[in-house]
């Protein structure tokens, strides 16, 4: 738990879950969600799944910026792919992450390391440790 909360993002889910509706406190989130194809749905809205993908993208962006930042290395180009699959895991389901780092300015190993780096520092790494599978790829 953090020392001190900072900001807290308030969500709420209406309608059938996955093939409902989602809003933030501050309406700046305002979304249908429907099951992807491949799980049986519709496909015409977002899903949970999309939208952790987003949100551990640009959340391990900005720690792999930071620790790049302190080690002085140039990350101009750089980008953070999340893919984030889910499927059965025993009588439940479970996601799986893929994060796909793209260094452009920095050589393989030192891109390497700052991606070890992120990946220790990043808070949505911290959270699914030990929770979920997540493979860092350097590309």
């Amino acid at each position: 738990m953090p020392e001190k909360i900072l900001y807290t993002a308030e969500s709420v889910s209406s309608g059938d879950g996955r093939n409902g509706h989602v809003t933030s406190s501050d309406r700046r989130l305002d979304l249908d969600l429907a099951m992807p194809p491949e799980m049986g749905g519709s496909g015409e809205g977002t899903n949970p799944e999309q939208l952790f993908s987003a949100g551990y993208a640009a959340c391990f962006h900005s720690a792999l910026r930071l620790v790049a930042r302190r080690a002085k290395a140039n990350v101009d180009g750089s980008e953070v792919t999340a893919r984030v699959g889910i499927g059965p895991d025993g009588p439940a389901f479970g996601l799986a992450v893929t994060l796909v780092v793209k260094l452009p300015g920095v050589d393989p190993e030192q891109a390497k390391q700052l991606t070890e780096a992120a990946h220790e520092v990043c808070p949505y790494s911290r959270a699914t440790r030990g929770n979920i599978t997540v493979d860092l790829t350097v590309a």
